[in-house]
């Protein structure tokens, strides 16, 4: 019985290791990445069972996100293998220092390929936590159908549906998507949601945590990066503070915050501290390079301090 199971895109990634441009002989990096994928193995990192459901092309760049994802210790036996289509790719450099560039290889490719067929039976029923994001959707429309058959499947065995908005205006215009992320909120237990995202979905720009409640999640999680979070709930709002970090790369960082909120969930904390918690761990990813690579562990959790040396 996992505690956690994400479904989700995850694709090869070549990151530049320096600021410049990515050209012959740039120093790189082979790596992976996936919105779900990372809060997969944010969960396993602070203590909990994960399991992370895809479709990757039966190739190098698959094997290399099956292995990362194993020696992450997320279960990966949901996951199929597409003959006829390739893992997706996705390549990153730091144009500047404070400048990403990101190319994507994903159209029609094997993670777009989802389809309701391939979820496996019993294991979406059997989890705590469902946890979805609107990256799924935009893929395709079998991907779409499969984050809605989850959803279906984990709201008829009473298991707590999570929902995080990550709208990619590259897949899709707010015009289409605005209308399908508000019907995934609609089946969501719990959301989470930039500003904008959040707008998007009500159509409001005031008191936007209750506007997403109003949709039909008892939790709403509003992350505003820098200005911290907020989480409102049927009986309080709580708010923190972003924690202060020197930013060593911003991608990963949003998806390691809801890792670390989930895991309070899972845990049984009260809202403030989930909040505290989720902050703690979008530092920790923010302040080191990688969409993954710098998750919290819970060790490191339980430690964490605003001292900058560790004796």
């Amino acid at each position: 019985m996992p505690d956690l199971v994400t479904l989700g895109e995850a694709m090869l990634v070549v990151r530049g290791c320096v600021p410049g441009r990515l050209g012959p002989g740039s120093p790189a990096v082979l790596s992976f990445a996936g919105a779900e994928a990372t809060v997969a193995i944010g969960a396993s990192r602070l203590g909990h069972t994960a399991t992370w459901i895809g479709r990757l092309g039966a190739d190098t760049g698959g094997d290399l996100v099956l292995e990362g994802l194993r020696g992450a210790g997320v279960d990966i036996t949901a996951v199929t293998r597409d003959q006829a289509r390739a893992t997706g790719l996705l390549m990153r450099h730091q144009r500047t220092t404070d400048r990403v560039v990101v190319d994507y290889y994903r159209d029609g490719l094997a993670g777009s390929r989802l389809t309701p067929e391939q979820l496996p039976d019993g294991v979406i029923e059997s989890a705590r936590i469902l946890h979805v994001t609107g990256i799924t959707p935009a893929l395709s429309a079998s991907a779409a159908d499969a984050v809605h058959e989850a959803i279906l499947r984990a709201r008829s065995a009473g298991v707590t549906v999570s929902f995080d908005v990550n709208y990619r205006s590259r897949l899709w215009s707010p015009e289409r998507a605005g209308p399908q992320l508000r019907a995934l909120a609609e089946k969501a237990d719990l959301i989470f949601a930039g500003v904008d995202e959040a707008a998007l979905i009500t159509g409001v720009r005031d008191d936007l945590g209750s506007a997403l409640r109003k949709l039909g999640p008892g939790e709403a999680v509003i992350k505003n990066g820098a200005a911290g979070a907020t989480v409102v709930t049927a009986d309080a709002m709580f708010e923190t503070a972003a924690v202060p970090v020197t930013q060593a790369d911003p991608i990963g960082a949003g998806d390691a915050f809801v890792a670390g909120y989930l895991s309070g969930v899972l845990d049984g904390l009260d809202p403030r501290a989930r909040l505290h918690q989720a902050a703690v761990c979008g530092a920790f990813a923010a302040s080191t390079v990688g969409d993954w690579e710098g998750l919290a562990t819970r060790a490191e959790l339980l430690s964490f301090s605003d001292d900058d040396v560790r004796r």
